[in-house]
C-alpha cells in the first residue's frame, strides 16, 4: 500500500495478537514491523471504531491498545500499528493498534465578512505540506508558537468567491505576538464531505498567507472518488 511507511523495531509485539493471525488469509507479516500513517477513524457502535487510510484501505483495529479510544464523529488520526493479515471480515486488513493520537479535525467554518480578520485573524504561516485525503483536506503547517496561548486555524470560502464553493482561504489568528518564539508544526484537517462536486474532478483553491506574502495552492478533489494528492 503506497500510503505505508515500515518502521522496524528491534522489540517484539504482544503474543496477544496471535489470536487474530490464526483466523487471516495472509501470514506474511510479521510481528516486528510498525506502519504509521494519518487516518481516518470512524465510529461503529459505542465501544468500537474502524479506520481509512488516505487511499481507501481499510483497518480493523482487532487489538487496539487503547481499547478506551472512541471518536464521536469522523476523526483524523495518526496511527502507529502492526499488520496482522489481510481480508478480515470486509476490511483489506486487520490490525494491532500500537499507538493512536488525534489530529485537529474540523469543518469549513462560515464566511463572516468584515469580521474575518478580527475572529479568524490573518496571522501567516509556512505550509509544509497539503494534500486531499479520504474526503479530507489536510495540513502541516509551522508557526510560531510561544505555548501559552492557544492559536485558532481555520477554512473558510474565500470572501471574493461567495458563489464558487471550491475557492477557500486558510485562516490562522495567534491571538498574540508570538514573532519571537521558535517555528513549531501543527497538523490540521478540514471535512470536505459538504463541497459536492457532482462527480466531477475539480481544482480546489486555497489561498493563504504565508511569510513570503498571500499565496494560492491547488488539489485535485471530487467528492464521488477516493483521492490522495
Amino acid at each position: 500500500m503506497k500510503t505505508l511507511k515500515k518502521l522496524f523495531v528491534l522489540s517484539g509485539i504482544a503474543l496477544v495478537t496471535l489470536t487474530f493471525n490464526s483466523c487471516l488469509d495472509d501470514d506474511s507479516y510479521s510481528l516486528d514491523k510498525m506502519w504509521m500513517s494519518m487516518a481516518t477513524a470512524r465510529p461503529i457502535s459505542d465501544n468500537s471504531f474502524d479506520l481509512t487510510l488516505d487511499d481507501g484501505t481499510t483497518l480493523w483495529p482487532g487489538a487496539p491498545l487503547y481499547i478506551n479510544y472512541q471518536p464521536n464523529r469522523p476523526q483524523r488520526v495518526f496511527i502507529n500499528y502492526t499488520i496482522l493479515g489481510d481480508n478480515f471480515q470486509g476490511y483489506d486488513h486487520a490490525i494491532k493498534l500500537n499507538l493512536i493520537d488525534t489530529v485537529l479535525t474540523k469543518e469549513i467554518a462560515p464566511n463572516l465578512g468584515i469580521q474575518n480578520d478580527s475572529i479568524y485573524g490573518n496571522d501567516p504561516v509556512e505550509i509544509v505540506n497539503l494534500w486531499v485525503g479520504d474526503g479530507f483536506l489536510n495540513f502541516e503547517y509551522k508557526a510560531h508558537f510561544s505555548g501559552q496561548v492557544k492559536h485558532y486555524v481555520n477554512l473558510i470560502q474565500d470572501s471574493l468567491a461567495s458563489d464558487t464553493p471550491y475557492k477557500l482561504e486558510f485562516r490562522h489568528n495567534a491571538y498574540t505576538d508570538d514573532v519571537y518564539h521558535p517555528l513549531r508544526s501543527g497538523f490540521v484537517a478540514y471535512d470536505l464531505s459538504p463541497i459536492d462536486t457532482e462527480g466531477q474532478d475539480i481544482n480546489l483553491v486555497i489561498k493563504v498567507n504565508t511569510f513570503e506574502g498571500e499565496k494560492t495552492f491547488e488539489r485535485k478533489y471530487n467528492s464521488g472518488k477516493i483521492q490522495e494528492n
